[in-house]
């Protein structure tokens, strides 16, 4: 893990400039939370990111190709595994952080869900959305605070 003096959060970079961190690098911030660096695919569905909706890794057809430093919003390409949340509109291809540890304020709220209940992107109905965990081969990436105020903690992988 990394720990990065001066890191802004919503700084993004294009492919075309080229990415201003080594890809995974990993930043812990004072108050716990913890962020990643990463590359975003709009995925096959054509889905632009969005601040504060829910990222997750790109694994087409669930098949991780073991780029666990590319990000997509389409949940069709997810492989139903949830990777944080985009901290600013990352352009397709392009470079940017997403939060990976800690509180965090969707965007957009929950498919479903009640407050302490788990969260998975496995079933979320809704690009960069997170739903309620059915079962328990569900990849779990947050819980739920308040569902109401959109408000989850974050356990996605580093």
């Amino acid at each position: 893990m990394s720990y990065l003096a001066g890191v802004l959060l919503t700084d993004v970079r294009t492919n075309t400039e080229g990415p201003e961190f080594a890809l995974g690098t990993v930043y812990r911030a004072n108050d716990g939370k913890q962020y990643k660096y990463v590359q975003f695919n709009n995925g096959a569905g054509d889905v632009a990111s969005v601040a504060g909706n829910v990222a997750y890794y790109y694994a087409v057809s669930g098949a991780s190709a073991g780029q666990v430093e590319i990000v997509t919003m389409d949940v069709t390409d997810s492989g139903g595994i949830g990777a944080g949340v985009f901290q600013a509109v990352i352009d397709d291809t392009g470079y940017g952080w997403i939060q990976t540890k800690g509180d965090a304020t969707l965007t957009t709220a929950l498919t479903a869900g009640a407050d302490g209940n788990a969260l998975t992107a496995v079933g979320a109905g809704a690009d960069g959305t997170l739903d309620v965990s059915a079962l328990v081969t569900d990849f779990i990436c947050a819980v739920a605070v308040d569902a109401t105020a959109k408000i989850v903690f974050l356990t996605c992988p580093d």
